[in-house]
This record gives structure tokens, C-alpha cells and sequence, in this order.
């Protein structure tokens, strides 16, 4: 089949697969430190992102890797004794986040799935709508302003991004990113977002201060500007990223912003897997190979 005639069949999947309605499921958290405890898995899958969100009731996972990532966070969640994945969140089309998500999906019942609305003609991404639809579930549009929503009284899950529309040569700036915030704790999670998207944020007065920031792109020059830092002025920064990557990540103009903001910065090329706790006023870390 030529590339045009699969660039369309995907299109009409993604047209079929997506909530036909938009999902600002405003949940309406209070800002409280009587909060429940939160874990938040930066894991180690190397070059890629894979996040799980852990709650006493819930779990959400952020992204799975490349596809020879799948088993190794299908793995990694048993052990952190999940049977259920309340959200499974896709931030953009690129194979090292999205590359193990179908293995995932298809060994976990899953509740919902988010991606931004954006389309790719890769292998692993139509695997991933494939399992999608296996399941029988919609996508929802992940974009500014739409919320998972939780059971949690005083937590929220909120998409400040992608703002707009971007340019579909250059996936990084559709990447869906996540709001976290445990009572008075804030984490963001940011996917590949590069200055674009940033700027975007930041125009729109989107960018809190944040306890944790996934720093985006895996520390790539091209994102985690100085003036996005200066907004965000996170306290810990995780960094997912592979020992023997060829991309020269994390940069070390990445490495230098963050240390001008006083960043704690923890890697898991360095440190492996990193669990950040958080109990609504205090956060936590360990580290683990």
C-alpha cells in the first residue's frame, strides 16, 4: 500500500476511534493539604518516557516506551500490583512513547485513554489504535483545559496542553501535558514539548510553579527554555532518558538551565527508576536500579 493510502486509512481510524464530543470533565478539586498519598513512577525504560501515577484507589500510566519497552513496564506495574489502569494517557504519536503502549493495553483492563488529536503513519502507532479499539474504548482529546477525572477529593489531573494546532512535521509540540496537583503539591508532566508548545503555555498563563517537573524532550536544548523554568522553578526534575543514546541527551544547556533554577535533578540513565511521594504538603524520593 503506499504511504499516502495508509496515511488516510489511519486518518479514518483515528476519525472513527476518537470521542466524537469534547471532554472538559471538570472535576472542581479543592486546593487542600488534607491530601491522599500520591506515587509517581518516573520509569526506567530507557530512551523513552513511561510514567506511572499510583493513588490508593488508582492508577494512570503515562506513555510505555518503544515497543521493546512493552513487557518491560507491563512488568513493572504487576509489580507495583496493578490490575487496572483507571487512565492510559498517549502523549503524541512518537514510537519511544508510544511503542509499548499496545502490549500494555492488551494486558490490563483500561477505563480511558487520552491522546492528542494528531495522527502517524507508524507501525506502533497504529497498534496502538489497534488496541484501542480491542478494548471497545474512544480515545478523549487530550488538550488545554481537559481533566481525568478521580476519585481522589483533593487531587486533580488537568491538560495544559497542546494549546493549539502545530505543525504535523514535528510531533514533539502536540505532546498532551499533564497538571498534577496533590493538595498544595504540583508535578508536570510535559511529554516531548519543545519552545513552541512552551511559548504557547506560557502566553496563555498556564505555567504554575511546580514541585516536579518531567523534563520534557529528555532533556533535548530545544525545550525546558529559561523562560519556561523561570515560570515553572520546579524543586525536583526528572530526566527519562537511555545511558547509550545517540542524541546527545540530556544537553548540557538543558542541564545548566535547570541548575540556574536550583532544580534537584534526578535521571534515570544515572539513577534508574525514581519515586516521587507525595502527600499533599511534603514530597519524597527514592531511587532504584
Amino acid at each position: 500500500m503506499k504511504k499516502t493510502s495508509i496515511f488516510i486509512v489511519i486518518l479514518i481510524a483515528i476519525g472513527l476511534i476518537f470521542e466524537l464530543t469534547d471532554s472538559n470533565e471538570s472535576t472542581d478539586k479543592p486546593d487542600s493539604a488534607n491530601a491522599t498519598d500520591v506515587f509517581v513512577h518516573i520509569i526506567d525504560i530507557g530512551q523513552g518516557d513511561s510514567i506511572l501515577i499510583q493513588t490508593e484507589e488508582e492508577n494512570i500510566l503515562i506513555d510505555a516506551g518503544n515497543k521493546g519497552s512493552g513487557d518491560e513496564v507491563v512488568t513493572y506495574l504487576q509489580k507495583n500490583n496493578v490490575t487496572t489502569l483507571d487512565a492510559v494517557v498517549s502523549t503524541h504519536p512518537d514510537a519511544d512513547h508510544v511503542g509499548g503502549l499496545a502490549e500494555v493495553i492488551d494486558s490490563f483492563k483500561v477505563k480511558k485513554v487520552y491522546a492528542p488529536k494528531v495522527s502517524h503513519t507508524t507501525i506502533a502507532y497504529k497498534n496502538f489504535l489497534t488496541a484501542v479499539k480491542k478494548q471497545g474504548l474512544k480515545i478523549t482529546q487530550a488538550k488545554t483545559d481537559v481533566e481525568i477525572p478521580t476519585t481522589e477529593e483533593n487531587l486533580s489531573l488537568k491538560f495544559i496542553a497542546p494549546v493549539t494546532t502545530y505543525s504535523q512535521s514535528d510531533l514533539n509540540d502536540w505532546s498532551a501535558v499533564l497538571l498534577l496537583q496533590n493538595g498544595n503539591n504540583k508535578f508536570l508532566f510535559t511529554g516531548d514539548a519543545e519552545l513552541p508548545s512552551e511559548n504557547d503555555m506560557l502566553a496563555n498563563g498556564l505555567v504554575p510553579k511546580v514541585d516536579v517537573l518531567k523534563v520534557s524532550h529528555h532533556g533535548a536544548e530545544e525545550a525546558t527554555s529559561a523562560a519556561f523554568l523561570d515560570k515553572a522553578k520546579p524543586t525536583f526534575a526528572a530526566i527519562s532518558v537511555g545511558a547509550t543514546n545517540g542524541y546527545g541527551h540530556p544537553t548540557s544547556v538543558t542541564l545548566n538551565r535547570l541548575e540556574k533554577v536550583g532544580a534537584e535533578v534526578y535521571r534515570t540513565d544515572k539513577q534508574g527508576n525514581i519515586l516521587f511521594t507525595s502527600n499533599g504538603s511534603d514530597i519524597s524520593v527514592k531511587v532504584s536500579q
